[in-house]
């Protein structure tokens, strides 16, 4: 009996680690890939609304 017991913890210890730690499932998506910035679609977003907003500034001030 205590064999038993044995196998089956043992069993489920294997099936856990597989889940953990195993290839990744089919069907299954994975997280978000990782993007560079100039990939990245909001970050070019930011940097051109950051762009106009100097643009706005600069020529508000007037050059003398």
């Amino acid at each position: 009996m205590i064999y038993l017991l044995a196998a089956i913890g043992a069993l489920t210890v294997a099936v856990v680690l597989w889940r953990a730690f195993g290839i990744e499932r089919v069907g299954v998506p994975s997280s978000r890939p990782t993007l560079a910035p100039d990939d990245d679609p909001d970050f070019l977003r930011e940097l051109g609304e950051q762009q106009r907003k100097g643009k706005d500034e600069d020529k508000g001030k007037g050059k003398d």
